[in-house]
């Protein structure tokens, strides 16, 4: 099929593209189910009558349940905060695989203490088992778009760590339907929302067996100085022998790149900390992958996914079941868009257009919204059917899901995962993460206080830091798509510009490897140390 052939940086054997990379993507970016889940259906449980009545929360003011409910679910972004740096940990002395092991026993954990609550129990062991959990995706959100970044091929790496966003998708699709099914099916009980909730720990035991099965990184295995096992587990990732030409000629580019890097870093757990703080570009690269999440979260999404039931009472939508139904379809769509963002856009568009085309339609998008409830004013004028506006309202709403889905869902995580050298790159990741959950947290503890005292202005508020977003994008991100990871700090040379870096480093990769090809140059001779060694002083 045309919209899947990979652009490719080198001849590559078809042997490469082969079913025990994508098995093991696919292992890994189950962690995003987990995630996905979570985003989607705590907003639309804690909002069952049954969760209410379990807790004592019918009698209590809307004040007063906006901050429970706010307590409940942003007290799980503070837990992925904290988890995000401990990935740091986890990543450097277990590795990849047996880090997402641990990741998976604690979300487990968590995921069971949460079930465990009840009437008598009151909401403590809820809010405990929520910031377990959130201390375990942690861990697992920076260590899984890590891993499928070192296994992958360049060709299809955008495709593979967008599997992440995909299973995070499938995570949320199930998140926003299951509450439509238990109060469709199921008479308004304990045993209603407790599914819901139960519901977590089949991911998370999916990555806990899953992860005995992964093949560790190569990567990391040469960083730990096992360059044997390195280059058996890349052989069997390639599905090649190990002594097969591109074998020899990738293991050979990731452990110059590693011994360079090492003598850059130094050894040990700081090390990478050290090389961050002490070099102004790669501090420079950290603000700016963590910025895209400011961007990301500034869309709106998680003050969307997290209390959805509030966003279509603003528009004027009412009654429970046609809430969590109008829920389950944007979660449907917003799949649709991850599938489309990972098997055409994000390897043919690239990351800076993607983001670029997001945030201008969901700009149009929400300001409509706004402008529509300021005028309307639905919630002072509850009505059993939507008006021609409401209707336009909601249309524009799918309209916003439709920019959204396939550009700022994904984009962030892979330009993260992508943008730093080996030897620093389990901590930018948790930098990353942390960005990430911490914005996360900001937009869903106070979503509930925003819409009672700004209510349209919240849509206003969104749309325009999306298009603030446009220049940050143009001027300041360069584009990242089929760059090799050895090869990124080309992008942030000093001056180079952003908009044009990608046309400039993509045509020395070229060069170089062709060059190669003709015998004129191998990663051992001058030419090939002299370039790194420039590519080092723009470090």
């Amino acid at each position: 099929m045309a919209r899947l052939a990979r652009v490719e940086d080198r001849p590559t054997p078809p042997e490469v593209y082969n079913w025990k990379v994508y098995f093991n993507a696919i292992i890994a970016t189950w962690a995003a189910v987990m995630i996905g889940y979570d985003s989607a259906f705590i907003g639309t449980s804690i909002s069952l009558a049954s969760f209410k009545s379990e807790f004592g929360l019918t009698t209590k003011s809307t004040t007063d349940f906006n901050f429970i409910s706010a307590n409940i679910v942003s007290v799980f972004q503070a837990g992925c905060f904290f988890g995000a740096f401990f990935g740091y940990l986890t990543g450097y002395f277990l590795g990849r695989k047996y880090g997402l092991l641990l990741s998976s026993a604690i979300f487990i954990l968590g995921a069971g203490l949460q079930c465990g609550a009840n009437s008598s129990t009151g909401l403590g062991i809820m809010y405990a088992g929520r910031i377990i959990v959130g201390f375990g995706i942690g861990i697992a959100s920076n260590l899984a778009p890590i891993y499928v970044a070192e296994i992958a091929p360049p060709a299809i790496r955008g495709r593979l760590i967008g599997m992440y966003e995909l299973c995070w998708q499938i995570g949320g699709v199930v998140g926003f339907w299951i509450n439509y099914g238990v109060t469709e099916h199921i008479p308004a009980s304990h045993k209603q929302w407790f599914i819901a909730f139960a519901v977590q720990l089949i991911p998370g035991a999916f990555l806990f067996i899953g992860s005995f099965f992964l093949v560790e990184s190569p990567r990391w295995l040469v960083s730990r100085d096992r360059n044997a096992d390195a280059i058996k587990n890349l052989a069997k990732l390639r599905n090649l022998p190990e002594d097969a030409p591109y074998v020899v000629e990738e293991y050979t580019e990731i452990e110059a790149a590693i011994a360079h890097e090492r003598g850059l870093a130094g050894a040990g757990f700081f090390g990478p900390m050290k090389t961050v703080f002490a070099s102004k570009t790669l501090r420079y690269r950290v603000l700016l992958g963590s910025s895209l999440f400011v961007w990301q979260n500034g869309t709106g999404i998680n003050a969307i996914n997290y209390y959805s039931p509030t966003i279509f009472k603003s528009i004027g939508i009412t009654g429970g079941n046609t809430s969590l139904l109008t829920t389950g379809v944007y979660g449907i769509i917003k799949l649709v868009g991850a599938l489309v963002w990972l098997l055409y856009l994000v390897d043919t568009f690239g990351r800076r257009g993607v983001l670029l085309i997001g945030s201008i339609g969901g700009a149009i998008s929400m300001y409509y919204i706004g402008a529509y409830i300021a005028i309307a004013k639905p919630a002072q004028h509850p009505t059993t059917k939507l008006s021609s506006g409401g209707q336009s309202a909601i249309a524009f709403f799918y309209i916003w899901t439709i920019f959204y889905g396939p550009t700022w869902n994904g984009t962030p995580w892979v330009v993260g995962a992508e943008m730093f050298p080996q030897h620093v790159r389990t901590f930018t990741q948790a930098c990353q993460a942390a960005s990430n959950w911490f914005w996360g947290f900001i937009i869903t503890r106070f979503t509930p206080q925003m819409f009672t005292s700004m209510g349209y202005g919240v849509y206003i508020f969104f749309a325009t830091l999306m298009v603030v977003s446009v220049p940050f994008i143009y001027f300041i991100l360069p584009e990242t798509k089929q760059v090799p990871l050895e090869r990124m700090e080309e992008l942030f040379a000093p001056g180079v510009k952003p908009w044009k870096a990608h046309d400039i480093v993509m045509a020395r990769v070229h060069e170089t490897r062709q060059l190669r090809n003709e015998g004129k140059d191998s990663p051992s001779s001058t030419s090939f140390e002299k370039n790194r060694n420039e590519r080092a002083e723009a470090v």
